[in-house]
């Protein structure tokens, strides 16, 4: 990439996400009124128009290879309120209003990242959050 591409991807007004390899790109999905990060899932380019078009978050599951409209069955529809790309185009930050119960992890939670890490010495554990 030339100075001039690079120069235009990171800092010009076009929107051109930059899909991997597999046709995915990184959505990180947070919580429009607390800033709490509820989810990361991936889109493709169908997922992608879909979101902008309906401004439903829409989805590509790897593990079923099919779009996937949050909401659809759980009624934890997220409402999309702002998208943001990162510098690289590379990764995508959504901030949205959730239906439903206000969850977004299947587990029932409000956030998928329920788990802390906790590390000591030799020792690392995942506990659940309290």
């Amino acid at each position: 990439m030339n100075t001039a591409d690079k120069r235009d991807l990171e800092e010009g007004r076009s929107f051109t996400p930059r899909f991997d390899d597999a046709g995915l790109i990184v959505c990180v999905t947070t919580d429009a009124a607390s800033g709490s990060v509820l989810m990361v899932a991936y889109m493709n380019r169908q997922a992608l128009d879909a979101t902008l078009a309906s401004g439903i978050m829409t989805y590509w599951s790897r593990s079923r290879g099919s779009l996937w409209r949050k909401g659809d069955t759980s009624g934890q529809v997220q409402h999309l309120v702002e998208l943001r790309t990162d510098c690289d185009q590379d990764a995508l930050l959504a901030s949205v209003r959730v239906g439903g119960d206000g969850g977004a992890c299947h587990t029932g939670r409000a956030s998928c990242f329920y788990r802390r890490v906790n590390h000591t010495g030799a020792s690392v554990a995942v506990l659940e959050m309290t």
